[in-house]
């Protein structure tokens, strides 16, 4: 640390802080980097505010903060030897923590102490090792908010309170000598609970039901309730101190005698090392990276086929937002998965941005601009933005379904499905079993028991609504839906997504890209009405085919069937019977069957036999014998069909509800528009106006760069010397800066003459400035030059050249002749 004294304060060991140490510190703790401390001691005082400390404390791993617990509990300050048999006992217990486990203790103790340091939790050498204030505080016990250790108060916190008469009674129940002095008395009953053979001693003479309520007190919590009357083994246990008064009701085991109850562990089990993950199974990396490689193309066929499937315009948003539980039934039933699945793949496709509000007035989703790029690119790539995209979002679909703290339904889309702390653990869950050797999947339980141990939860860190432990259901979503997006294969980590975490995009999708089968460019035509389509298909046939026939099942190949109803979607969308004909046989392993020829020429001559126009809306057709059938039918009813003429009929229904309803009459009509041309439909014509990705909500503040690191250390080390400087008081008395408590004080003309003489002779002073947003700093500059109500300096507080006006400075003030910058 390069001390020759230790430091009184923890400003003061943050002072003694090399810049790399305190470049550190603020990378581990960036909450303390906003806005920039002013120096040394504004550091050190927001280092101990308790924010930063509750965060600083949920960042530490399992035996880093049971260093930290011990501590609280430890006197202040505490030896590393008395530090140590708080986490090591003192070897009176059954052996259960011995020989290697001490050893594993005293291994690991550095190391965490060097954590706690870093992070400006511990200060002080190691024969007075101190916590912060508000991390004791945060960490002791209390009956409010007991000890994470178990332990109770300490005797003397315990009998503050008590009468002198009550603690006479307790000594000479427990045999030790009257003195009418309370704090001699606490010392003595503290000295006989810390005193290995009288405390044996007087254990020896106690009943076994007083042995007993010990033993359920002793690794906490240390508080129990008693009667007015107590049982005789807890009035044995009180008369001699072994249980104190906190109110009438209520006693505590004393931390002392729970310390040689434990036999001097503050902990019941000490982690000093993460538990091992152990493997389910050893797969063969190259299975491993074709079934995750398999899972990425359908990951992103199933994201296609959802956004193609809203391409006309999605589902309207429910009025609090978000996607209705009827939709949700619809989209899993569209693309054949549960629903909580088809909850992941529509937040994907938003977290990614190719899914968004369209803003109209009746407010619906539907793909974005952005979409239409993405589908462009090869397989591998719009995979990368999916995986990428997954990697950041702090949206989490598995909540969907669950309820908010009020007690309303999580939707899909909807405005409380984010949740901080998400992408830290994905990325986490990852980092671990990339370090897993190639193949290995990972017991998920074994994965989870790690991340506790790596990050331990403490009672704020559920999100606000969460009952359970939200960091533990997050890790085991991800594991989930690492393997529905290709990240994992098997269970274990694809070579692919080692690249993407490790290399980047480019790297991921040039492994990706071999293992991803080539587009097709025919398919298979049966005589059923069905053609099947042996692997993926090239981009344009797959349009054409999905406009010409329905899904009807997917999986290594996927099966399409030609209807009436779907080969009309076709001809609506503007292709002919010759050019559906032509498709088929160009595209077509197989002869064309002649079943399906026959649907085709059927569907096209009866297609536009009837058109629909708007009156409110009309129906025309040269035959007049159609038009007499039509309005004889029943079921034309409610479109309130009457004749115009021999060959048109008015409805007073819309033309798309006209269409609509003849469609489902079973005749194909076809719209027209005002000059009586056929209106082409095209599907995948409606678009949002162009969006943005949903911006990741962060955990905190975001980790500095380098280079900001750099600027702000330099930028707390000159203003830390601006405040602690020695300058010339009245300039005959040499002070520190900071020992004034207030800015410095001269009249107009002395801080001109002042800086006008340091310009000339090239000597620094102490200003105090005062900015234009009424805030108010002191710093150490060497002015070079004065004119026109300015001053330019260098800056020593901000190592660089700066003007100031005159007129903002308050004071000025000569440096001691030995303490120029």
């Amino acid at each position: 640390m390069g001390m020759t004294t230790p430091p009184r304060t923890l400003a003061e060991a943050l002072r003694a802080r090399d810049d790399e140490s305190l470049a550190g510190l603020l990378r581990a703790r960036p909450d303390l980097l906003t806005p920039v401390p002013g120096d040394i001691t504004q550091l050190a005082t927001r280092a101990g505010t308790r924010a930063s400390v509750v965060r600083a404390l949920e960042h530490l791993d399992r035996f880093a903060l049971q260093t930290a617990e011990a501590l609280a509990v430890a006197p202040d300050p505490a030896p590393y030897e008395t530090l140590l048999g708080l986490l090591t006992g003192d070897g009176r217990d059954d052996g259960e923590y011995r020989g290697d486990a001490d050893a594993a203790i005293g291994d690991a103790l550095p190391a965490a102490l060097t954590t706690l340091r870093e992070q400006a939790l511990v200060w002080g050498e190691d024969d007075r090792l101190r916590l912060v204030r508000t991390a004791r505080e945060l960490l002791a016990p209390s009956p409010q908010h007991p000890s994470p250790t178990g332990l109770g108060p300490t005797v003397a916190e315990a009998t503050a309170g008590m009468s002198p008469g009550r603690l006479q009674d307790i000594l000479a129940t427990a045999g030790l000598p009257a003195t009418h002095d309370p704090v001699s008395a606490v010392t003595s009953l503290s000295a006989l609970f810390t005193d290995r053979a009288r405390m044996g001693e007087l254990l020896d003479t106690a009943p076994a039901e007083a042995l007993s309520v010990l033993d359920r007190l002793v690794w906490g919590p240390p508080y129990g309730e008693v009667t007015p009357n107590p049982t005789p083994p807890v009035k044995w246990l009180r008369d001699r101190g072994l249980l104190l008064p906190v109110s009438t009701r209520t006693v505590v085991l004393p931390r002392e005698a729970a310390l040689h109850l434990r036999a001097g562990r503050a902990h019941r089990v000490p982690e000093p090392q993460p538990p091992a993950v152990e493997a389910v199974a050893n797969r063969d990396p190259q299975a491993v990276d074709s079934a995750a490689a398999g899972q990425a193309f359908l990951a992103v066929t199933t994201v296609e086929e959802l956004l193609k499937s809203w391409n006309g315009g999605g589902p309207a948003i429910l009025r609090a937002g978000g996607l209705s539980v009827r939709e949700l039934k619809k989209t899993a039933t569209t693309l054949d998965v549960s629903e909580p699945v088809a909850a992941f793949w529509v937040e994907l496709a938003y977290a990614a941005g190719l899914l968004a509000s369209d803003g109209e007035a009746d407010e619906r989703y539907a793909p974005t601009p952005a979409y239409d790029d993405w589908a462009e690119l090869p397989a591998q790539d719009r995979w990368v933005r999916l995986a990428t995209a997954w990697l950041a979002a702090t949206r989490t679909p598995g909540l969907v379904g669950g309820q908010d703290a009020k007690g309303r339904a999580l939707s899909a889309l909807g405005p409380d499905l984010d949740r901080s702390a998400a992408p830290e653990v994905r990325h986490r869950v990852l980092a671990l079993l990339a370090s897993l050797d190639p193949g290995t999947a990972p017991a998920p339980e074994t994965v989870l028991a790690r991340l506790r141990w790596e990050r331990p939860l403490r009672g704020a860190s559920a999100s606000a609504g969460d009952t359970t432990d939200l960091r533990s259901r997050i890790a085991l979503w991800t594991l989930n839906e690492s393997e529905l997006l290709g990240i994992t294969g098997r269970g274990a980590l694809a070579a692919h997504t080692r690249a993407l975490l490790d290399s980047g995009p480019a790297e991921a999708a040039a492994l990706l890209a071999p293992l991803i089968p080539e587009p097709l460019d025919h398919v298979l035509l049966q005589a059923d009405l069905t053609a099947v389509a042996p692997g993926p298909l090239e981009r344009p046939l797959a349009d054409m085919l999905s406009a010409l026939a329905d899904i009807e099942s997917k999986g290594g190949a996927t099966v399409y069937r030609f209807t009436p109803g779907s080969v009309r979607r076709a001809l609506d969308a503007g292709q002919s019977a010759a050019d559906l004909h032509a498709f088929l046989a160009a595209h077509s392993r197989t002869p064309v069957p002649q079943p399906l020829s026959y649907l085709i020429d059927d569907v096209a001559r009866r297609h536009g036999h009837l058109r629909i126009g708007a009156a409110s809306s009309y129906v025309r057709c040269d035959d007049e014998a159609v038009l007499n059938e039509l309005l004889a039918d029943r079921r034309s009813a409610t479109l309130r069909l009457r004749r115009l003429a021999p060959t048109a009929l008015a409805a007073q229904v819309d033309p798309a509800s006209l269409l609509e309803g003849l469609r489902e009459m079973g005749y194909a009509p076809a719209a027209e528009s005002a000059e009586g041309d056929v209106l082409i439909t095209r599907a995948g014509a409606r678009r949002t106006p162009p969006r943005t990705a949903p911006v990741p909500v962060p955990e905190g503040p975001p980790v500095p760069d380098t280079t900001l690191l750099g600027a702000a250390v330099r930028a707390i080390r000159a203003g830390d010397t601006a405040a602690t400087v020695a300058r010339k008081d009245n300039g005959t008395t040499d002070a520190p800066a900071a020992s004034s408590g207030s800015l410095p004080r001269t009249t107009s003309a002395e801080t001109l003459a002042t800086v006008q003489a340091a310009a000339m002779t090239g000597s620094a002073l102490w200003i105090g400035y005062v900015n234009a947003d009424g805030a108010a700093s002191q710093r150490v500059i060497a002015p070079v030059r004065v004119e026109g109500g300015f001053v330019t300096a260098y800056d020593h507080t901000a190592d660089e050249v700066r003007t100031y006006p005159l007129h903002r400075i308050t004071g000025v003030a000569e440096l001691a002749d030995d303490a120029t910058p």
